[in-house]
């Protein structure tokens, strides 16, 4: 199979594309989850510069079928009351079979708002820029300055039919 005249390893092109971007972030900072279920495994079992600044690929998946755009959730565990969402992601790793670790990521603002000031009798909390801090669609949610949450999930990469990548971003500073 191929997408825009390049044949791609897996007959998936979203999955290849996952892979290169993972392995380029690779190449420029370390890659560790504060959640994932490897992490929580390593954890039960006890195992536990770059140039120009740039670390992070967001990337945007969407489902087949429907073809609307992926939205995860998952909780950090210094905040276990504290459901996150987000549309954008880090790829952390691609493996052989097309599935991924994905890292929620969300503006220093809608991050640094909801994960300290989380009020649950205050429904629809709202970033500075008016936006919902639980977005409805990816127009919703702030891009600027989009920052790691520790907060991975993994995915199968066959149930997503396009990639849209933005532009590099540090995503850690």
């Amino acid at each position: 199979m191929g997408c825009c005249g390049k044949d791609f390893e897996t007959g998936n092109c979203v999955c290849d594309i996952l892979k290169e971007i993972a392995d380029a972030q690779n190449d420029v900072v370390e890659n560790c989850c504060d959640t994932s279920c490897e992490r929580s495994i390593s954890d039960l079992l006890g195992d536990t510069d770059n140039g120009n600044g740039l670390d992070t690929v967001p990337v945007l998946l969407y489902c087949k079928g429907d073809c609307e755009p992926f939205k995860g959730f998952g909780v950090h565990p210094d905040d276990m009351g504290n459901v996150v969402s987000s549309f954008f992601f880090r790829v952390k790793r691609v493996d052989d079979d097309c599935c991924a670790t994905l890292e929620l990521l969300r503006s220093e603002e809608e991050h640094h708002h909801h994960h300290h000031h989380h009020d649950h009798d205050n429904e629809g909390e709202w970033d500075r820029r008016g936006n919902c801090c639980d977005p409805e669609c990816p127009a919703d949610q702030d891009t600027e300055n989009l920052r790691t949450t520790g907060i991975c999930i993994t995915a199968n990469l066959d149930c997503f039919c396009i990639v849209t990548c933005l532009p590099a971003i540090n995503a850690f500073n």
